[in-house]
């Protein structure tokens, strides 16, 4: 598996990351062990988590996926130090009052190193950016946790073009420790978000580029096609807003090279954000062994040039 650098951290990671929002969630715990097992196998290195996961389902109280992924590296099957570990602090779900609060951040990590059952973390994430709250503090508290040896590296989650450049400017005036990866919404639909002064900003200061969303929250893999596939599925309510002609372009192009290329419309379209400039690797996430067979087959599939300007075309 070849290794791409994350930035500056001195971590390297696999070509994709395995998204760990689906842990204790669409996937019991059976599954995710064997889920990650076999990801693990394959030669992948990195998980992505939060805090926050899943706070959105009726009867959890968040923490649930870190608490597998916890109990997934109790149980050995992978060396701690194989395995990157990314998870995430400062979603609103927690509430306005907490965010990145220097107090919040320092007592979060305490409780995100419990549930993970692991004494560091690889790359801690502000979520999301909070308004009103200043970089320095938020960047403080990062200071202090990676001087007591709890994470790694540090970075964001959610920051456009002029928040990430406001956080540089903090950092050196500051004298503190700047965020060296950056999660942006990234995929052959959903591409403004990244594309143009973010991507450019990044590339310019090498800058750690982790993107979720790869399959857009799985209309990309080409399993909605029409409005009562997505009936009764956990994540059919945001199909709408990919149903129209520009998705229907984009997977018809996904047809036409998952055919040539002998894989599957999922596998082609994370390598297609996996073979973008300035991007580190996508976040994918698998309920299923099948599923996941496409994330494997993504991470070792090379695009060739006329496939990826077909593909830019079909969601430009």
């Amino acid at each position: 598996m070849q290794m791409r650098a994350l930035g500056r951290t001195g971590l390297s990671i696999a070509p994709v990351v395995f998204g760990g929002n689906v842990f204790g969630w669409t996937a019991d715990k059976e599954t995710s062990f064997n889920l990650l097992d076999k990801f693990f196998d394959a030669g992948f290195n990195a998980i992505d988590s939060a805090d926050v996961y899943s706070t959105w389902v009726d009867g959890h109280e968040g923490g649930e996926s870190e608490r597998v992924i916890g109990e997934w590296l109790k149980r050995g099957s992978v060396i701690r130090d194989k395995a990157i570990i990314v998870t995430k602090v400062g979603h609103p779900m927690w509430g306005d009052e907490k965010r990145l609060q220097e107090t919040w951040i320092l007592e979060a990590v305490e409780n995100s190193l419990k549930r993970l059952q692991t004494d560091y973390i690889d790359l801690y994430l502000s979520h999301f950016p909070e308004e009103g709250r200043s970089h320095e503090e938020t960047l403080g508290a990062f200071a202090k946790l990676k001087e007591q040896g709890k994470i790694r590296a540090i970075g964001c989650s959610n920051f456009n073009a002029e928040q990430l450049k406001s956080s540089f400017e903090a950092s050196e005036k500051s004298g503190l420790p700047r965020y060296d990866v950056i999660q942006p919404e990234y995929n052959l639909y959903t591409r403004d978000t990244f594309d143009g002064p973010l991507s450019e900003l990044c590339q310019a200061n090498d800058i750690g580029v982790i993107s979720y969303f790869a399959l857009a929250s799985g209309f990309l893999s080409g399993k909605y096609r029409k409005a009562e596939d997505a009936e009764g599925k956990a994540r059919g309510g945001n199909m709408s807003k990919y149903m129209n002609d520009r998705g229907f372009a984009i997977l018809g192009a996904l047809d036409s090279i998952a055919k040539e290329t002998g894989t599957t419309p999922a596998a082609v379209a994370i390598a297609w954000v996996a073979a973008r400039s300035g991007i580190t690797a996508p976040i994918a996430s698998a309920t299923s062994l099948k599923q996941l067979d496409a994330i494997i087959t993504a991470g070792k599939l090379s695009l060739s040039s006329d496939q990826m300007a077909q593909l830019n075309a079909a969601g430009a």
